[in-house]
């Protein structure tokens, strides 16, 4: 409770988590309708997954450059700049549905997600950093899990509003919603107050910097070891996530705004292990939370497409998501605690690549599996792999025993050789 109240007594971390809120609450929301869009377009399992992966397409594409940026420009201009081109998608969405909604084709979403990736993409490396440099290393852990708990709160109302809109607005009345909350959260961005951070990505020659960025993260056993696990985790376990509104509407029979409360089920969960995390002290041991979130994520994906019954399947969804929680907060934590400074835009710009690759990856990969075989195989062959290629970062990395200070003391070690070769 005293380590919460601390990070909120910050009226700048105040407005940038609810910057951040908002900006989540409309993605889920823009997620489920453009997934809904897709299966009643086509009923292809395969366009489905295509959704996903042209969301995540930019990723791999501009990340590392977005990272670059985050630490050469003012931060609260580049979160102004991406959720200005929010406002522009969804108006020209709104127009489109309203003027005549059969003039919609799937090449149009695809198009629409590939740019919500673009600023999702671009917002991400700015908001992280700063949060740390708003509330300091003492206390980014309780902040990161703060606004990890309110991106899950969204995560669990986004769909469940999403199906909610489309069953009694239909698709006008939903964009007109999300352009509303948009333009609200724009005006929010512009009393964002970021501190500036003046490091040497300001004077390096771009390609330089990613250069020195490889070659930090090559000398960090614990990087490699979270790099590693990241792209199998995104390649193998997160794409499943997509195929839930298919599996409510073709295996369960239910209609779209229980799908939505499906959807959300995973979101509950994350709420739940935020909210633990959050209020937990001396957490030493974070790579150890990680590795065990990864396997337990993967163990229960390969349980719940096999239930026959809608309230089993949003249970082991919602314990999935409590390991998704623990996965996502301490996979921020250790990036940021084993990095120097002046390296941590970029670092996150080269985790956001690894999820944007391995997404992008697994989601063909498990859409083709999936149109020849079917949903239950494709999701449970998925997980099976991933428990195996989860055993040589357990093995050849620290992360299941390094405590953070062992962490901060590699990250030091490593910081000389990447200075010298730049």
């Amino acid at each position: 409770r005293g380590a919460l109240w601390c990070v909120l007594q910050n009226s700048d971390f105040r407005i940038l988590w609810y910057v951040g809120t908002l900006g989540e609450f409309c993605r889920r929301i823009e997620m489920f309708v453009f997934s809904w869009m897709i299966l009643e377009l086509t009923s292809s399992y395969i366009q489905l997954l295509l959704v996903l992966a042209f969301n995540n397409l930019p990723r791999p594409m501009i990340s590392m450059w977005t990272g670059y940026i985050a630490e050469r420009f003012p931060r609260a201009r580049i979160l102004l700049t991406a959720q200005t081109i929010n406002v522009l998608t969804t108006t020209i969405l709104l127009s489109v549905v309203a003027y005549n909604f059969d003039l919609i084709e799937p090449w149009q979403v695809f198009v629409a997600v590939f740019i919500q990736g673009v600023t999702k993409s671009i917002e991400d490396p700015s908001r992280r950093t700063s949060i740390f440099d708003i509330v300091g290393q003492r206390r980014f852990v309780n902040a990161l899990s703060l606004e990890l708990f309110s991106n899950n709160l969204s995560k669990m109302t986004g769909p469940i509003m999403g199906g909610i809109l489309v069953a009694t607005a239909g698709f006008t009345g939903t964009f007109s919603f999300l352009l509303t909350v948009h333009v609200f959260n724009l005006v929010l961005m512009a009393r964002l107050r970021i501190p500036d951070f003046q490091g040497p990505a300001q004077m390096e020659p771009m390609v330089r910097s990613l250069r020195l960025v490889g070659n930090y993260a090559r000398h960090s056993p614990v990087l490699l070891g979270l790099f590693y696990i990241t792209i199998v985790m995104n390649v193998l376990a997160f794409p499943i996530q997509q195929f839930i509104p298919a599996i409510g509407r073709d295996h369960l029979g239910v209609g779209v705004t229980l799908v939505g409360l499906l959807v959300a089920a995973d979101g509950f969960g994350q709420l739940v292990g935020a909210g633990i995390m959050a209020i937990s002290r001396d957490l030493r041991y974070h790579g150890r939370i990680f590795v065990l979130g990864s396997i337990w994520i993967l163990v229960i994906s390969s349980i719940f497409v096999w239930s026959p019954w809608y309230s089993l399947t949003f249970g082991l969804l919602t314990m999935c998501g409590i390991a998704h929680s623990c996965f996502s907060t301490m996979q921020s934590s250790v990036t940021m605690l084993a990095t120097s400074h002046d390296m941590r835009g970029r670092m996150l710009g080269l985790l956001s690549v690894c999820i944007g690759a391995g997404m992008s990856l697994g989601a063909l990969v498990i859409g083709l599996i999936a149109s020849t075989f079917s949903i239950q195989w494709s999701i449970s062959l998925n997980s099976l792999a991933g428990l195996l290629l989860i055993v040589p970062a357990i093995v050849f990395t620290p992360l299941l025993w390094q405590t953070v200070n062992q962490v901060v003391e590699n990250s030091d070690s490593v910081t000389e050789p990447a200075g010298e070769e730049a």
